[in-house]
């Protein structure tokens, strides 16, 4: 039996194959963003999947502390302050506006910073446990929320994809320009 990433992966290998053979088709779901605002769209939602996985990592690598120290944290806690006020959330609501969300994909993220800083006496195993059980949900609602980043990242990479075979002048406005010729003086 397949574990549920191994899964997951495989479903994402098949799409992409299926994407290969597929003529990419314009999504009315994006008819509201020029294509610039599109572009920033994209740029924006790679931005925020980068977010997700930096704190993903994080929080799997204070979970595997947490699992692997019986006596304090003292690794932990010299980075807990340098961590603490990064956020992820900032950018999801100006995601949601800029793209409808009528699926819930991008839901609430729970506090990761307060997460992050939360201590407990390691030598208490139900406060232990229940650290470990917070750690690992939050490091499954970060998993679907950058599962759904990278479905939004592949729906509107699709639109840019299907707007340049539509129009493939408009590739060009993405290539850097060269500067204006100036006319010498006096012609």
């Amino acid at each position: 039996m397949k574990s549920a990433s191994a899964e997951r992966a495989s479903e994402r290998a098949a799409e992409r194959a299926r994407a290969i053979r597929t003529v990419p088709q314009r999504n009315s779901e994006f008819d509201h963003l020029s294509l610039d605002g599109l572009r920033g769209y994209r740029t924006a939602l790679s931005a925020e999947e980068g977010r997700v996985s930096y704190w993903r990592r994080i929080m799997q690598a204070r979970l595997d502390v947490v699992r692997a120290t019986s006596t304090g944290t003292q690794a932990v806690d010299n980075l807990r302050d340098v961590l603490a006020d990064v956020r992820v959330t900032t950018t999801r609501r100006a995601l949601i506006e800029m793209v409808a969300d009528p699926d819930g994909e991008l839901s609430e993220l729970p506090d990761l910073s307060s997460l992050w800083t939360r201590e407990v006496d390691l030598d208490d195993p139900v406060a232990t446990q229940a650290l470990v059980l917070a750690l690992e949900e939050a490091e499954e609602q970060l998993s679907g929320y950058r599962t759904a980043l990278h479905k939004r990242i592949g729906a509107a990479t699709t639109e840019l994809i299907a707007r340049y075979r539509e129009e493939p002048a408009l590739c060009l406005v993405a290539l850097p320009q060269p500067p204006a010729q100036r006319s010498p003086v006096g012609v």
